[in-house]
């Protein structure tokens, strides 16, 4: 009995695909914060993808433009809530830069320095430790946890927080450090140093982490430089490019420290694998930093005496950047001689670093997506703002 002709199968000629849109989050665990991207999908293939983001959007410019620039900073801890030192910093320069020759103390600038850098290995680590379990390693998410645990202790101890910090503040910082807090530093710098070796034991040469990222995700360096990544996705693609070393800001030209880049060490050169390497080889650099900074730091004060009870610039306008773990975070700031900022904007490295998701997604698998997302690293406090 022959079946009817609906049920018949079709002949090879007949057959017909249809694309699917496929939404990944905004509740999605792999992609690192409330973010939602529209997936076109032609079976298990990425046809093309829409990043949807502003579902964080909590004005800050527009609150820091209602609050005296003192009050600001608890709003820049909110951006990359993961390196809230350097968001300090970006914005006290920038307000620092305000005032006609002023000079933040040599102390002050070292401690600066130590929260920053120890910030971005702390940042990092949490990069590397989320990323391998986003493609199913587990352990080495428990090692870097357990280390980035090191130095929220020490920042608990000089700020009193372990996450939003309100510690650098314009002139200078909020408290000063004792020899006990020196002593924790020293010891976490001589305990960190062969720490790097074990997560290339547990990630960086594991064979499946290896093809989970090798040649997925490839970002040339001509279309990052178009799109304005910066940070490690734009020295993942070979662009030797770092603010601490190309602008020096703050005392960073008084150390001595090497830019890590891709090199298509295990694959194509910009893939997902070299973008994470940066950051392994920079939390190495960035230890190097701390230890000189704390083996030159130096006695005195920690607060400049023009601005250490009341913050009010003269009138002017100012833009200034610096190397956050995520890439160039900038501050435009207008004074109009008050208290209160008459207009911020802030130039968030993260929002670059995703939009060129639908680039380098096309033609990928729908697995590949987890692992193209984590590597940009993003935070979506500062992505949105």
């Amino acid at each position: 009995m022959t079946p009817p002709e609906s049920l018949a199968p079709a002949s090879q000629g007949d057959v017909r695909s249809e694309e699917m849109l496929l939404n990944m989050g905004p509740q999605h665990p792999s992609t690192h914060g409330v973010f939602r991207v529209v997936i076109r999908t032609d079976g298990e293939i990425v046809v093309d993808c829409e990043p949807h983001v502003g579902y964080l959007h909590r004005c800050f410019e527009k609150h820091c433009e209602n609050v005296t620039f003192l009050q600001s900073v608890l709003y820049t801890d909110r951006l990359d809530y993961l390196t809230s030192m350097g968001n300090n910093l970006g914005f006290s320069i920038a307000v620092e830069k305000l005032f006609d020759g002023l000079v933040v103390p040599e102390r002050a600038q070292y401690i600066r320095i130590i929260c920053a850098e120890l910030n971005r290995i702390a940042s990092h680590l949490l990069a590397i430790g989320t990323y391998g379990m986003d493609i199913g390693a587990i352990t080495p998410f428990l090692y870097t946890f357990r280390d980035r645990e090191k130095i929220l202790a020490i920042f608990e101890a000089m700020s009193g927080q372990r996450l939003n910090y309100n510690y650098i503040r314009p002139g200078g910082v909020a408290y000063d450090v004792d020899d006990r807090m020196v002593e924790s530093i020293k010891a976490f710098c001589k305990y960190f140093r062969p720490r790097a070796q074990e997560y290339n034991d547990l990630l960086s040469d594991n064979d499946i982490f290896v093809r989970r990222t090798a040649n997925v995700g490839v970002l040339p360096a001509d279309l990052a430089i178009q799109y304005g990544c910066t940070g490690p996705v734009l020295r993942g693609s070979g662009v030797k490019r770092d603010l601490r070393k190309d602008a020096p800001y703050s005392i960073y030209d008084r150390f001595q420290f090497e830019v890590p880049v891709g090199t298509g060490r295990k694959g194509t050169l910009g893939d997902c694998y070299d973008r994470y390497m940066v950051r392994v080889d920079e939390m190495i650099e960035s230890l190097k930093i701390v230890e000189q900074a704390v083996a030159q730091l130096p006695d005195g004060p920690i607060k400049a005496d023009a601005i250490k009870n009341r913050i009010r610039p003269p009138k002017g306008e100012v833009f200034a950047r610096v190397e956050n773990s995520r890439g160039e975070l900038g501050f435009y700031v207008i004074s109009d001689g008050k208290e209160t900022a008459y207009r911020v904007k802030c130039r968030a490295p993260s929002f670059h670093n995703i939009s060129m998701l639908s680039e380098i997604s096309r033609g990928a698998m729908i697995a590949d997506m987890v692992a193209i997302i984590g590597s940009t690293d993003i935070v979506m406090g500062e992505v949105d703002r």
